[in-house]
């Protein structure tokens, strides 16, 4: 069985959600952030870290893709073109659209007060926006990013652009907010969010 160490309210979610979409069991350690027992796996003290027999992957996007390749599910066959334009909507999900939300949170709540720019988080913004018109003409009037199949990036990018609510960020209606509320409506994303709330 899986260890999923991380506190469900981190980027720890995506990982409880990957492994509800597989059907995986697992034990939740619901360990935050910067907790000293982590130096030994992470020396960034950062989660989710996943436990897999004696090894320990880290970084919530390395682990989602790892699970999907090990089960062979909700991805394409890497070396393929089609696991390449994956790869592609995952890079796109962490450098256009998670890089901009989370540089506005540092400079919420994440860094030491005095390092925090407010003004940043215009900027911030303004790329969220621009990330948002990007997915909207490579999305079209696909189902998922690639097409009629859900893969990692559809789960990377329905939780971070829910998460760019906490900041009052939302995508324009359209065909990306109906993207997004249908990869949330899934059954998988309900499991997870009452496994969080239940230790709430």
């Amino acid at each position: 069985m899986y260890k999923l160490i991380g506190s469900p309210k981190t980027r720890a979610f995506r990982v409880m959600w990957m492994l509800h979409e597989l059907g995986e069991a697992f034990e939740l350690d619901p360990t935050p952030p910067r907790d000293p027992k982590l130096a030994a796996i992470n020396p960034s003290l950062k989660v989710p870290v996943l436990q897999d027999g004696s090894d320990y992957v880290i970084d919530s996007v390395a682990i989602c893709q790892y699970l999907a390749d090990k089960h062979g599910r909700l991805t394409f066959k890497a070396g393929t073109i089609d696991r390449a334009h994956q790869d592609s909507f995952t890079q796109f999900a962490v450098d256009d659209v998670e890089s901009c939300i989370w540089v506005a949170a540092k400079h919420t709540f994440a860094l030491p007060e005095e390092y925090r720019v407010p003004d940043v988080k215009r900027a911030c913004q303004f790329d969220f926006d621009r990330a948002m018109k990007s997915l909207s003409a490579r999305l079209g009037d696909k189902q998922f990013v690639m097409g009629d199949t859900f893969t990692v990036p559809d789960l990377l990018l329905g939780h971070t652009i829910g998460w760019a609510a906490s900041m009052k960020w939302t995508p324009p209606d359209g065909n990306v907010a109906d993207y997004v509320a249908r990869v949330r409506a899934r059954p998988a994303f309900a499991a997870a969010t009452a496994q969080r709330d239940a230790l709430k």
